[in-house]
């Protein structure tokens, strides 16, 4: 069974004290915040920084006059590149992300096959597979970022919320404590993800009429399906495989 699904002298919940979480719960209901309504000032300040924040980032410019020059190009046509720009410099980061993600994942199998660990065993060579599939889905969003004069070293600012809404999942894959079937567990949010992004990748290459690129996108989307499809399994039968009773 994994060590982590075992009972064990776990403190965290109030039942582990039931007087001084009586007290507890009694002191939060006498807090009071200040301002009239006790939220005031709490309401206050967040008001105070929705007003005065700025965006997360920008698209950056075409680095080159190629670059400017296909830009201009598709605004004429009534297309704003930038939108596509933004979506391929968050798929070109999450995709950099997802191949050091299955480097960590390999090295936890790997270690757990050498010391004889219980558990499902993830069979390394697909492992490896997926792993390189990431790298080429990285550099094919590489070429087409050049492709269309962008600068593919560049954080655009849907790459920045992506990357902060995925550090959880990636904390959990690379903390050397948790599972393999937690890691399962994020890795299977994380290809969700990464699956309904390529979908929408895939429809606005085909808004900017680059069917060509929709093509490569498509064939990177199958790939994709068949990660999701084997994580989903490997992770069911690691979970389903704890919960069953074996009799010796």
């Amino acid at each position: 069974m994994d060590p982590n699904t075992k009972m064990g002298s776990n403190k965290t919940g109030i039942d582990m004290s039931p007087i001084l979480s009586k007290q507890m719960i009694e002191g939060s209901k006498k807090l009071q915040l200040d301002g009239e309504d006790g939220y005031t000032n709490l309401t206050l300040l967040e008001q105070f920084y929705l007003d005065n924040d700025d965006p997360l980032g920008s698209v950056p410019m075409p680095g080159s006059v190629k670059g400017v020059v296909k830009s201009a190009a598709k605004m004429l046509t009534g297309h704003h590149p930038e939108v596509f720009l933004n979506k391929l410099g968050e798929r070109l980061a999450f995709e950099r992300s997802g191949v050091r993600i299955y480097e960590q994942l390999i090295l936890k199998c790997e270690h757990m096959a050498a010391n004889a660990m219980d558990g499902l065993k993830l069979p390394i060579e697909k492992l490896q597979e997926f792993h390189d599939q990431e790298a080429e889905h990285f550099y094919l969003l590489v070429e087409c970022m050049e492709t269309l004069g962008g600068d593919p070293t560049a954080q655009t600012p849907d790459a920045d919320a992506s990357g902060v809404a995925a550090s959880g999942l990636m904390k959990v894959i690379m903390d050397p404590r948790t599972s393999i079937s937690q890691s399962l567990e994020a890795m299977l949010s994380i290809e969700l993800t990464d699956n309904a992004a390529w979908e929408l990748l895939i429809k606005l290459a085909e808004d900017m009429g680059l069917e060509e690129m929709a093509d490569k996108f498509r064939h990177a989307l199958q790939q994709e399906n068949l990660h999701l499809e084997q994580v989903k399994q490997w992770y069911e039968e690691s979970v389903r495989s704890q919960g069953t009773m074996r009799l010796s």
